[in-house]
């Protein structure tokens, strides 16, 4: 294994702290959204950063497995994740929808991307059969 590289963030008082990663970049403030799902100006949660985090690295993930099928470009593509905290009898769990929008890809082409980039997403690889990850590919009308 050859590391590419290590970067860390540090959380101090949990889901009503504070976490900074090493290099200031992100620099917040931790709180949960109010019973109505509403999160506080200027703060974050834990399933927000998990949400950016997963759909920039899926994105990657999209962008890469599209160059090796052929695909230069993609236009004005996205991924939207959507992070959902379920609680259940067993207790509080994620789950995960990736919203993936390739405007200049067939559906056929963009379903073989999609499912393709989810095998190869380090994100992916991470949480495979540890949350439910629902994959969507938008198409225009």
């Amino acid at each position: 294994m050859k590391t590419i590289f290590e970067t860390f963030a540090t959380n101090e008082g949990g889901r009503a702290g504070h976490v900074v990663s090493d290099n200031g970049a992100i620099d917040l403030d931790i709180r949960m959204p109010n019973a109505k799902g509403e999160q506080e100006a200027g703060t974050t949660n834990p399933e927000q950063l998990f949400a950016a985090a997963y759909a920039s690295c899926y994105a990657g993930a999209v962008q890469a497995v599209a160059g090796q099928q052929g695909h230069k470009d993609l236009g004005d593509f996205s991924v939207k994740s959507t992070v959902s905290l379920n609680k259940d009898e067993d207790g509080f769990f994620i789950e995960v929808i990736l919203d993936t929008y390739l405007p200049t890809l067939s559906k056929e082409q963009g379903e073989e991307v999609v499912n393709l980039a989810h095998e190869m997403c380090p994100y992916s690889k991470a949480t495979r059969d540890n949350i439910t990850v629902h994959l969507n590919l938008l198409m225009d009308e």
